[in-house]
């Protein structure tokens, strides 16, 4: 069974930071495009980052642009978000996502998905 699990979520003050990675089983997906998305309450899904199968491209939401970095680590955890000077804004919960091809910024462009993790930011 393919799967995508996200960790490292939990509760930070607003200016701290949390490392987020996505785990993966029953695929190898070091090829694939990984993508990080968000989700608050109420609101749409949206698209946080992206890198790309070989870790040469990426490509950040303006949102979150100086603050949080993507970046590939290995087979197994194909992906990891380093987010930095968190804001009460960015509080929602953060899903890890994977394509086989280019990288896209929605989430019908994705075909795996985890199950996501919650990030929460006091003010």
């Amino acid at each position: 069974q393919v799967q995508l699990v996200e960790s490292g979520g939990g509760l930070v003050q607003a200016g701290g930071s949390l490392r987020l990675s996505c785990a993966a089983s029953g695929r190898t997906f070091s090829t694939y495009t990984i993508g990080w998305f968000r989700q608050a309450p109420g609101k749409e899904r949206e698209f946080v980052a992206a890198i790309s199968g070989t870790g040469r491209s990426t490509v950040y939401a303006d949102s979150v642009k100086g603050r949080f970095t993507i970046s590939r680590e290995n087979a197994k955890t194909p992906a990891g978000l380093q987010m930095n000077s968190l804001k009460p804004e960015d509080t929602a919960v953060y899903y890890c996502a994977a394509v086989l091809g280019k990288m896209g910024t929605t989430p019908y462009a994705y075909d795996y998905w985890g199950q996501g993790t919650q990030v929460t930011v006091s003010s």
